[in-house]
């Protein structure tokens, strides 16, 4: 399994202000006592004599009183949706069930320790109930679901079961990593996509260099669908090696495109987990 670096957290902020009144990280909408300093408003509006400010008073024409507004910080819950079909069970020079559980359990650590919610969905076929985790704080709870994905069983030929997740995501705006190889058909990603424009979503496309740099210009090459299609004898030859490189840009190039309605730009992770990456990702997007 890839390990995520040692203390290295992912840093995210999420596109909208989240609501509520329990203290977190994130600008939220409520005005508070505690937070980053948002600006003066009457004593009338706000009748806290703890945080009148004696130089705005002064300044006041109208010798009104001027007390300190604070915008409050507020948590969000933040969500892994792992697409668990036969094609996630693929080794070359990582092994991608072990590079989502990896991610999983850096953004547990990360969301947990500043006091957000983690949850875990999962779903081949259909939705895996029993890899299911309701967002909690909870640091131990939230790392233990994140290592049951690194032995969680891959061998659906579909993610439908996506479906279900988003349904259970409905209500307040949550910010979503949907993690996947994406090996899907069109039509799935934007039913999908479509399904989870409410919250914050970035894809994070699980990707191995061996698919690409691991071909031989020439000779014979066993490939293995994962999905039931069984196993074909090809003779690789550089023209043969160019197309398929080919088709992988264009694929990655229309899942951008089908992204851009509904959520961030996708990141690629490859080999080995990178939350210095991810970061720089989510911090520009």
């Amino acid at each position: 399994m890839s390990a995520p670096e040692d203390g290295a957290d992912i840093l995210y902020w999420p596109r909208w202000r989240p609501g509520g009144h329990r203290i977190g990280a994130h600008r939220g909408q409520q005005a508070g006592g505690l937070g980053t300093f948002r600006d003066t408003v009457g004593f009338l509006h706000l009748p806290d004599a703890r945080r009148i400010d004696i130089r705005a008073s002064l300044r006041d024409p109208f010798e009104g009183v001027a007390v300190r507004r604070f915008e409050a910080r507020s948590p969000v819950e933040t969500y892994a949706l792992i697409d668990l079909s036969a094609s996630m069970r693929f080794r070359g020079r990582a092994d991608r069930l072990g590079l989502a559980a990896a991610f999983c359990a850096a953004l547990a650590r990360s969301a947990t320790r500043i006091g957000d919610g983690f949850g875990l969905m999962a779903a081949d076929g259909v939705f895996r109930e029993d890899l299911y985790l309701p967002a909690t704080r909870h640091r131990a709870a939230a790392g233990l679901a994140a290592a049951r994905i690194g032995d969680a069983a891959c061998a659906g030929t579909s993610a439908e079961g996506l479906m279900e997740a988003a349904r259970r995501l409905a209500g307040r705006p949550k910010l979503v990593f949907l993690v996947s190889d994406f090996r899907w058909p069109e039509a799935t990603i934007t039913r999908i996509l479509s399904a989870l424009a409410l919250h914050d979503v970035t894809p994070v496309l699980l990707a191995d260099t061996a698919e690409d740099d691991g071909l031989p210009a020439f000779g014979l090459v066993e490939l293995d669908d994962l999905e039931g299609a069984g196993r074909r004898l090809v003779f690789l030859r550089p023209s043969l090696r160019r197309r398929w490189r080919q088709r992988e840009a264009a694929r990655i190039e229309t899942l951008r495109g089908l992204c851009t309605p509904f959520a961030r730009p996708p990141f690629r992770l490859a080999d080995r987990f990178d939350a210095e990456a991810l970061t720089r990702h989510l911090l520009t997007t």
